[in-house]
């Protein structure tokens, strides 16, 4: 077998500053920055710069799922959290920057996992570098997993000059390429053998991955092989799967599984082996929640510690008259970009009669609750990708929303889309919840998103490693960018 080599971008190719950016890319793995290491073209979305804040009169919503706390002062230094308690208590000290916030709600930067920096639209897939990190920053998502690059050498470049302070945008956590099998599309490579798998492994380790996502074709042997080789080297594993069960994959070792009742094929009566059955939204119109087979799924994943990703901003776009159509939306979009969005929505509006998938996008939720109630790990991401109507960022926030129609509560869902998300990358001690020590990663909501869910769009200042950017001027960075930029 020829050695393996990358069939996406040659190395060449990278975009970029080259050799500089590799010196650059050091301080990578370290959270805390203060604003004096941006650079410029950072610096002009900081609305907040000061090492020493205090945000004070606000309501906390902490992240781990504990209620509310009006009333409270969060002090930040140099980065991080050093006290949180009522205002009356906590007092700014000397020199600090006082934000008086008497009507806003502060929540721990979101952690999407499953976000990627690319955007598909009308059968179009356009590699967003600067409307993306833009769009999750100012919506308050503070961390993101890609979970499956089209590009991922621009991914990695992203990664590096956002940890540089060359540019604007969330921490980012890079899974390399889509690994599935014979007959993917042309931007995912195929594995067909398991040296292979551990070939491709190891390069995209090398240049910078820590989590691999496999997609819906793969063979168990490729996929064992895969999940082998990423945990020698100490890296993760998440998956797309089909031709591969979800029971099966925790048996390979996985360690997540994407998009949970949408993509199961447990339940399946013409599963075959490594082969990824037609027919998958019927079956799962014929499965019970809270039947055995569910329950032996769950056991499995929960038994195995393997978390489960909730995506169902991107499954909602397939439901007539679904998601809301909001003016921010039209706003950000390129009017092309809009204009195809529309009438792929207009398409599935025209069959609401015939469709299946309000059953089966309420049976989805209900999987997600069960999952959690039965003891899961569950976290949330966009996955900006459908006919285009999920965006990164609003996409995140409504994921909010739907998981409150899923039956959980607004903490849960907070706890879902923050500590949850963090203890997935293996981040919980540091990010994820606003609790003394920890990296301030906070998003400032104008409003009561715990008593009026739709508030949560009303992002005002996020921080990230104690360093705060004005929402709204990174939404109007990309006006009219998104789908071309």
């Amino acid at each position: 077998m020829a050695p393996y080599r990358p069939r996406l971008l040659p190395r060449s190719l990278v975009a970029g500053v080259g050799a500089a950016l590799l010196l650059l890319a050091g301080c990578g793995d370290d959270h805390s920055r203060a604003a004096q290491e941006l650079y410029p073209e950072v610096l002009e979305y900081v609305s907040v710069p000061e090492a020493l804040v205090a945000l004070t009169n606000v309501t906390v919503v902490d992240g781990t799922g504990a209620d509310p706390v009006p009333g409270q002062t969060v002090l930040i230094r140099e980065g991080r959290i050093e006290r949180v308690g009522p205002a009356g208590e906590v007092s700014p000290p000397r020199g600090a920057r006082v934000l008086d916030l008497e009507g806003h709600t502060v929540i721990p930067g979101m952690v999407g996992l499953h976000n990627h920096t690319f955007y598909s639209v009308g059968g179009r897939r356009v590699q967003l570098q600067y409307s993306s990190p833009r769009l999750y920053l100012g919506s308050g998502v503070t961390t993101i997993r890609t979970t499956g690059a089209a590009s991922p050498y621009d991914e990695i470049e992203l990664k590096r000059l956002i940890d540089a302070g060359r540019e604007v945008g969330p921490r980012m956590h890079v899974t390399g390429p889509y690994l599935s099998g014979p007959g993917a599309p042309s931007h995912h490579l195929a594995l067909t053998a398991a040296e292979e798998a551990r070939e491709v492994i190891g390069y995209w380790a090398e240049e910078g991955a820590t989590w691999f996502k496999v997609y819906t074709r793969i063979s168990r042997e490729a996929l064992g092989a895969a999940i082998e080789e990423a945990h020698r080297r100490g890296l993760k594993f998440t998956g797309h799967i089909c031709s591969v069960t979800f029971t099966e994959a925790v048996e390979l070792g996985i360690d997540a599984i994407e998009h949970g009742f949408f993509t199961n094929t447990d339940y399946h009566p013409d599963k075959e082996p490594d082969e990824c059955p037609g027919g998958l939204r019927g079956h799962l119109l014929q499965t019970e929640i809270d039947s055995e087979q569910v329950q032996r799924t769950f056991s499995a994943m929960i038994d195995n510690g393997v978390s489960m990703t909730s995506t169902l901003a991107v499954y909602e776009l397939s439901y007539p008259g679904r998601p809301p159509l909001e003016e921010r939306f039209r706003e950000a979009m390129d009017p092309e970009s809009f204009d195809l969005y529309m009438a792929t929505r207009e398409r599935i509006e025209a069959n609401a009669a015939t469709s299946t998938m309000p059953e089966v996008f309420r049976r989805g939720q209900a999987y997600e609750l069960a999952f959690v109630r039965a003891g899961g790990l569950l976290g949330a991401g966009v996955d900006p990708t459908g006919n285009g109507g999920a965006l990164p960022g609003f996409g995140d926030q409504r994921n909010y929303e739907l998981l409150i129609e899923a039956g959980f509560t607004p903490v849960e869902a907070i706890r879902i889309m923050s500590l949850n998300g963090s203890i997935i990358l293996d981040e919980g001690d540091e990010l994820g919840s606003i609790e003394e020590g920890k990296i301030a990663d906070l998003v400032v909501i104008r409003g009561d998103p715990i008593a009026n869910p739709a508030e949560i769009r009303n992002v005002v200042t996020v921080f990230k490693d104690g360093v705060g950017y004005d929402a709204g001027r990174l939404i109007e960075a990309v006006r009219g960018q998104v789908g071309i930029r």
